[in-house]
């Protein structure tokens, strides 16, 4: 695998089996090859049923494939044992729709929480919080309640949780769904930012609009099939697989 891959699906299916006798197989993914490299910024694109979870939860090792292989960060993941799963998962920011902030702990105390929860020292928490907080332009919002922030200042809440470990891997999963039109390009250019520092930025969405905005290799999936992989700063060339 090529050191500049950082994830690669090589024929690739996912099939659910039905757990009833009359319930028929589900083919969520089917024969998908793809690579995402070091550095790029991708969305993956594609309406509700498509396939973007599954795909999504292979990437994570919440499933695993049928067929074919999946790699993450140079890691074959039908090799990885069970134990290592969390270690996996370290490499990888990931971003919720729901944001998935503890209402109870300020925005400090949340992305404190994931410093912790790796057993990191607290000198370093305190150094490494306010660092990302400033990043996400929250500085002023460190104390605050998730209730006492917009949706905006929630979802920068969960970047900056899902940057505190500085993961290669960024994967937003429809980052801007709980937030109105002006701030989801907001969101955006804080990931493009990020992005401009080496991170590999994953943006999962049904929002075609966005994704044409901001002029990023588009990967389509319908039906469980990738349909389209747009050219992109790479200079890739659409296929169908």
């Amino acid at each position: 695998m090529p050191t500049t891959d950082m994830i690669r699906f090589e024929n690739v299916k996912k099939i659910y089996t039905g757990q009833e006798s009359k319930s028929a197989d589900i083919v969520a993914l089917h024969d998908v090859n793809l690579s995402i490299q070091k550095g790029e910024f991708v969305f993956v694109l594609g309406h509700s049923g498509a396939g973007k979870s599954t795909f999504l939860k292979l990437i994570l090792r919440e499933e695993k494939a049928t067929e074919g292989r999946v790699f993450v960060n140079g890691r074959d993941l039908s090799k990885i044992r069970q134990r290592e799963i969390p270690y996996l998962r370290r490499g990888l920011g990931v971003v919720f729709q729901d944001f998935r902030l503890i209402p109870s702990m300020t925005a400090y105390e949340n992305v404190a929480f994931a410093m912790r929860v790796t057993n990191i020292p607290e000198r370093q928490i305190r150094r490494r919080v306010p660092y990302v907080l400033s990043l996400v332009g929250l500085s002023g919002k460190a104390h605050s309640l998730p209730q006492e922030l917009s949706g905006g200042e929630q979802q920068r809440v969960a970047l900056a949780r899902a940057l505190v470990h500085s993961p290669p891997i960024v994967i937003a999963d429809e980052p801007t769904g709980n937030i109105d039109p002006e701030l989801s390009v907001e969101i955006m250019e804080l990931l493009q930012a990020i992005n401009s520092l080496g991170t590999t930025i994953v943006v999962v969405t049904h929002e075609h609009d966005l994704a044409a905005r901001f002029k990023k290799r588009t990967i389509t999936i319908d039906h469980g099939e990738v349909v389209d992989d747009g050219a992109g700063p790479y200079g890739r060339e659409a296929v169908y697989l």
